[in-house]
């Protein structure tokens, strides 16, 4: 199965970062992808306004998402990517949403805020309150995770018990001192971990470190970006999954219950 990670700088105008989704998924599906994921927070970013999530944010029947569900309609592709929604008390839900043929198939409301190395995301954001779907495609179950939530091994391990055959990671990682490392160690440990893909894709820009890159069962990065605007391809395949699975069997040797959201 062919997918494509899209990784870019996120503008403070929505309308610009939505030309720049099109113009991805059009090269996505030319190239033959099945699967497009796309950063974490996509509507808007400005380094120097972070409230901006809250005033861009728009509904899931928006006219960025109206755009987007336009653009996967009379194609054989599947769209993921996170979107700030309007939520109660002024904040915003951070949702990732997977669009096939014009609908939305799957969305998940972030668990795990970032409010660590001096950010605060709960400011702006409500946390989300349940374990997220798997999304199928082509016969594989990708489960969704965001940013922050690859710190958390009970949430890969619960969507890879639950089935899942890769994890699907849209984020906006931030740079700073070692943050790099931390990016690339924990989504090798989360393909390791649970002997399945990681499809990490990053924001880029003067804040984020991009870095996008995709893991395999046995934690081979078999995908890298830099730091710059970049689309890349990676083949995921069922038979390297099984292989992994015969070889390293965590799932199956595991002492430890289903992982349960507190």
């Amino acid at each position: 199965m062919k997918i494509a990670l899209g990784q870019f700088a996120v503008r403070p105008d929505w309308q610009d970062n939505a030309a720049i989704c099109l113009h991805l998924i059009a090269r996505a599906d030319a190239g033959g992808a099945r699967l497009l994921v796309l950063p974490e927070g996509i509507l808007a970013r400005d380094i120097a306004d972070p409230d901006l999530v809250r005033r861009a944010a728009q509904p899931l029947d928006g006219p960025f998402m109206t755009r987007m569900l336009e653009a996967t309609r009379d194609r054989a592709l599947t769209l993921v990517m996170t979107v700030h929604v309007p939520a109660d008390q002024g904040k915003v839900w951070n949702i990732q949403v997977a669009l096939r043929g014009g609908h939305i198939v799957a969305q998940y409301r972030k668990l795990h805020l970032y409010d660590a190395f001096s950010m605060q995301e709960s400011v702006n954001v409500v946390p989300g309150d349940e374990v997220p779907p798997l999304l199928e495609v082509d016969g594989l179950r990708f489960g969704m995770m965001t940013c922050y939530d690859l710190r958390f091994p009970e949430l890969a391990r619960r969507l890879a018990v639950d089935g899942a055959d890769a994890l699907l990671v849209p984020a906006a990682w931030v740079k700073g001192p070692l943050k790099e490392h931390h990016w690339e160690v924990l989504s090798t440990a989360r393909a390791l971990d649970n002997t399945c893909y990681v499809v990490a894709v990053g924001e880029c820009g003067p804040r984020n470190i991009g870095a996008s890159m995709v893991v395999d069962p046995l934690g081979v990065a078999i995908a890298r970006a830099a730091e710059q605007d970049a689309l890349l391809y990676a083949e995921l395949d069922p038979r390297r999954l099984a292989q992994a699975r015969q070889a390293l069997p965590v799932l199956a040797n595991r002492r430890f219950a289903r992982p349960e959201l507190a």
